[in-house]
């Protein structure tokens, strides 16, 4: 997906959140967030074209859930701004009313009002 089939605009967070694949092993860390997808940046460059189950942990000041759950789909994979990360965009798919409303909250009360 290019920048002119963008529909929803990326919000970045106040936290950069670990997000973990399902053998429990953290793939990388949240920088920006939409209702329908999420931008990593990992140490390691993360394999495009792939469904991973997925699972964010969530700050406990602002949630009474430690964890949220879903899946992406990696689409794009490319250098960080810092030359020593990756960074990785994913499409969220298969999320209940509970995750919608957690990803509205991050969004909402942790996001940068740019």
């Amino acid at each position: 997906m290019d920048d002119d089939t963008r529909r929803l605009k990326r919000r970045h967070l106040i936290f950069y959140l670990d997000v973990y694949d399902e053998s429990g092993e953290i793939l990388g860390h949240l920088v920006d967030i939409t209702t329908k997808g999420i931008k990593l940046v990992s140490k390691d460059p993360i394999k495009t074209g792939k469904e991973y189950k997925l699972k964010m942990q969530l700050p406990e000041e602002y949630f009474t859930d430690q964890d949220l759950h879903f899946t992406g789909r990696s689409l794009w994979a490319d250098k960080d701004i810092n030359p020593d990360f990756f960074a990785t965009g994913f499409e969220i798919s298969g999320l209940d009313n509970a995750a919608r409303v957690i990803i509205s909250k991050l969004i909402n009360e942790l996001g940068f009002n740019d």
